[in-house]
């Protein structure tokens, strides 16, 4: 489904990625761990076609993600990849549903239609009521499961997720966990996740280790 070959990346004259090889099939959740400065946020980007590569291939489900660029490449990241960060990233001035929606209204969707998906989310995230408050009166944990229901509003074929647990507190941690694998479990969604939380890690269907810039 999502396959990268050879991928390589340097920053002035320092070797990130020195040529990884990585796939992940539909349904799985993929934790990729290792020290800091391993590469791991710089493959996650790369992945996600936030970062360009030097060198090699990245393909998601048949497309050379890597050789879209301009409105295509945008497009195609809108429609099929959802991303969580560390840091939810809502936007402060809006709500909790107008937040999830602003991908679908990107993608040209009706308000209607957007709404209509983001309540869906909102209700198999047990949050309905938190639907018209701002972020900042939501709990942290909140806020994060907010950021999952954007990312998934577009139903994209996979998400990317860069240490989405590592600014929670344990028991929203473990929350945001089960979260993602009744996503999986329910609808087959694909998570690619760097993490380095080692709970997060076990429940992986897999886990892969980077060091200095290789999978090892």
């Amino acid at each position: 489904m999502l396959k990268a070959t050879g991928i390589k990346k340097t920053y002035g004259n320092l070797s990130i990625l020195k040529g990884v090889d990585f796939e992940v099939s539909q349904g799985e959740i993929v934790s990729i761990i290792g020290a800091s400065g391993a590469g791991k946020s710089t493959l996650l980007h790369i992945l996600g076609s936030l970062d360009q590569p030097d060198e090699g291939l990245v393909s998601l489900n048949g497309v050379a993600v890597n050789k879209l660029s301009g409105e295509l490449l945008s497009v195609f990241r809108n429609q099929n990849i959802g991303f969580v960060f560390q840091f939810h990233h809502l936007l402060p001035e809006f709500t909790a549903l107008e937040n999830i929606c602003i991908p679908a209204f990107i993608a040209k969707k009706g308000k209607k239609e957007a709404e209509a998906k983001a309540y869906e989310l909102l209700d198999l995230f047990e949050l309905r009521d938190r639907a018209s408050h701002k972020p900042n009166q939501l709990s942290g944990g909140e806020q994060q499961r907010i950021a999952v229901a954007r990312a998934l509003i577009n139903n994209p074929a996979i998400v990317l997720a860069d240490e989405p647990s590592g600014n929670l507190d344990s028991a929203n941690a473990n929350g945001l966990h089960q979260l993602f694998i009744n996503l999986r479990d329910k609808f087959n969604q694909t998570f690619v996740i760097v993490t380095h939380n080692e709970d997060l890690a076990k429940i992986s269907n897999r886990v892969v280790t980077m060091k200095d810039g290789l999978i090892i």
